[in-house]
């Protein structure tokens, strides 16, 4: 049974590949190989990114004191 991917565990994979890539004199197809791998590694990370991302709010209270919640907009500067 194949465990489930995590994101820590497929950003660990990527920075592996990473360093593979460029410290490791691999054959072209090898390279490739890793790349494709890496590609695709990366894309899942950036798609757990993007679903969390949806999920973070922020609280925040109104003018009568009560707690509204608000979806979580990124600032354009971080």
């Amino acid at each position: 049974m194949a465990q489930k991917q995590t994101f820590e565990k497929a950003f660990k994979q990527l920075e592996q590949i990473v360093t593979d890539l460029e410290t490791d004199d691999l054959a072209l197809e090898k390279s490739l190989k890793k790349f494709e791998d890496g590609v695709s590694l990366a894309r899942f990370c950036t798609a757990k990114l993007d679903e969390i991302e949806k999920k973070i709010t922020v609280l925040l209270q109104d003018s009568t004191g009560n707690i509204i919640e608000e979806p979580f907009i990124p600032n354009e500067s971080t």
